[in-house]
């Protein structure tokens, strides 16, 4: 199974902590060596890292690990393949363009009989079927919305589109376009939200512990998604399968009307 690394935050906010237990899973903590990425984003940028190296020994993760990046919002994916060669194409996260925006994907399980896409606009570049689950994503949106939808409407035709995903496989997936962050859970999925009063947070992957109270304002708020749960001395929520959250601004969105 592929591990899933998402962060959504109120103010830029760097990685680094979460990052450092993270890259333990692909290869010294957990078998997961077939390559691993990371995505930023900034304003409306996005700077893109990926290795087809496990995680554990990249160069790329080492720089990463060393380059402290403050984003609102990031995606991170460790692979363990279950479809399409270990190289670069096939590796997650994945980056496409939508209604000005650049958007990010990266999935953890195993879809078959995907759907065709509808539009040539979105076309796989690699094997994957999580590639393409992401082209199908993009595709959909578009042909339902000719500009940025509101998020609320934009809620409601992601529920329907993980569902009907769902319906192929194994569908945990995270996804982003700056703003907001969606996450689906098919089978394993854990979110925390960081506010204040910070505490000391102690990494389950290995012996490392930082005090957020001296790393953070009273008003800084930092929600955090991952497969397993990256702390082990944190109060982790484990999604339900077949469940569908929008974080904004390190905060799930409710009361949408739907």
């Amino acid at each position: 199974m592929c591990q899933l690394l998402g962060m959504n935050c109120n103010t830029p906010t760097d990685i680094v902590f979460s990052f450092e237990g993270f890259r333990c899973r692909g290869g010294l903590t957990d078998q997961h060596g077939d390559g691993w990425g990371i995505a930023f984003f900034e304003d409306q940028g996005c700077r893109l890292f990926l290795d087809y190296l496990p995680s554990i020994s990249s160069p790329v993760a080492d720089l990463v690990r060393s380059y402290p990046i403050k984003s609102k919002n990031v995606i991170a994916h460790i692979r363990k393949a279950t479809q399409g060669q270990i190289n670069l194409a096939n590796t997650h996260p994945f980056q496409r363009e939508l209604w000005g925006r650049y958007w990010i994907f990266a999935h953890n399980g195993n879809l078959t009989d995907l759907p065709e896409l509808a539009s040539s606009r979105f076309q796989v570049v690699g094997t994957t079927d999580s590639e393409h689950a992401f082209c199908w994503i993009l595709d959909q949106l578009a042909l339902q919305f000719a500009k940025m939808p509101s998020r609320i409407q934009l809620h409601a035709a992601m529920t329907r589109l993980a569902r009907q995903l769902a319906q192929h496989g194994t569908c945990n997936f995270l996804l982003s376009d700056g703003d907001t962050l969606f996450a689906h859970c098919s089978t394993a999925l854990h979110y925390i939200v960081r506010q204040a009063p910070f505490t000391i947070a102690h990494l389950s992957d290995m012996d490392m512990a930082v005090d957020f109270s001296a790393e953070t304002t009273p008003n800084d708020r930092v929600a955090m998604i991952a497969t397993q749960p990256l702390t082990d001395n944190e109060n982790w929520t484990k999604m339900q399968a077949g469940e569908l959250l929008m974080f904004v601004d390190g905060e799930i969105q409710q009361n949408l009307g739907i």
